[in-house]
């Protein structure tokens, strides 16, 4: 900015509060070069990552994540699907926030908020600045060309390597049975696992203020793990799993687990179960741990057959 929106005097550059800003000599105006905001998707499609070459500079000819600038009335999630529609011509949901990551270039830098995605419609194609789009196995991607896409790939991988932390190397998930797949939740399954809650009796009354704290525990609890079965792209099964540390060692407590009625005694809840002993060892845990004291008596005989001794709260050895 060259003059004074206030007054029309020409802005000169002093100063100000420890920074150079551009300044009015007769009222005193500060512009203030104040961040500009943007968002990027980590799309996951076919087994890869979704990446566009720009066809316009910065980094003309690069590649890098579906990205762009907020417009006005619109939420940094509502950015992302907008930017990720007019780029690659995919429609997506957003997952769960990857990070916010700065940069500084003039005149002013900025912000950048990335998310994961994945498709919910669309068709792959080039559009908006973007001259070409293709999906990246994660070990052949290019080298990305802006250093808070790359930073943000770096979170993305570890992230996904506690993902599959626990699972057969290599896989994000397990298959115990055919057609049945057994994975880490994501936020998208919120408000299914909170349907499948229900379906146990002691949380069959919860009001609607109890389930927006459960909702809260399952986003934002770091001891939480929750898992869920999946058929056909159906989520009809889930089991949470808390971990503490004691003198005596890491303890595992399942706290809930919950099987869709048409799709009981086909061995899902028994995978669940199966899968956390997984994950109990690997969290270098001696037993994993179920209260049975409240459960009615199919869900003790289920879990007496899972190999859990009787009444109140039963362990399960696990190493």
């Amino acid at each position: 900015m060259r003059y004074c929106p206030e007054c029309g005097q020409e802005l000169e550059r002093r100063d100000q509060d420890g920074r150079v800003r551009e300044v009015c000599p007769a009222c005193s105006f500060v512009f203030y070069h104040n961040p500009v905001p943007g968002v990027a998707v980590i799309v996951e499609h076919e087994g890869g990552i979704v990446l566009v070459r720009r066809r316009v500079p910065p980094q003309l000819g690069g590649w890098c994540f579906p990205a762009g600038f907020l417009e006005a009335g619109e939420s940094s999630e509502e950015a992302a699907l907008r930017e990720c529609q007019e780029e690659t011509g995919l429609a997506v949901q957003v997952d769960h926030l990857v990070g916010v990551y700065s940069f500084d270039d003039e005149p002013q830098g900025g912000i950048v908020i990335f998310y994961t995605a994945h498709v919910v419609g669309g068709s792959l194609r080039a559009g908006d600045d973007a001259a070409e789009v293709a999906v990246f196995a994660p070990a052949e991607m290019p080298r990305l060309s802006f250093r808070t896409h790359r930073e943000a790939l770096e979170r993305w991988k570890r992230d996904r390597e506690r993902l599959l932390e626990g699972f057969p190397e290599g896989e994000a998930s397990l298959e115990p049975l055919p057609g049945l797949r057994i994975r880490r939740a994501f936020p998208r399954d919120e408000a299914r696992i909170l349907e499948l809650l229900q379906l146990i009796p002691d949380e069959s009354g919860l009001d609607a203020e109890g389930l927006r704290a459960t909702a809260q525990r399952f986003r934002e609890s770091p001891s939480l793990e929750v898992l869920v079965a999946e058929t056909e792209g159906t989520v009809v099964g889930f089991v949470s799993l808390s971990f503490s540390q004691g003198l005596s060692g890491v303890r595992a407590l399942i706290g809930e687990l919950a099987v869709e009625p048409a799709h009981r005694r086909k061995g899902i809840g028994a995978s669940l179960v199966e899968a956390t002993v997984r994950l109990a060892r690997r969290r270098g845990c001696s037993h994993l741990l179920v209260d049975t004291s409240r459960a009615n008596e199919p869900a003790r005989t289920f879990y007496q057959a899972c190999g859990f001794p009787t009444g109140g709260v039963a362990p399960l050895r696990v190493d």
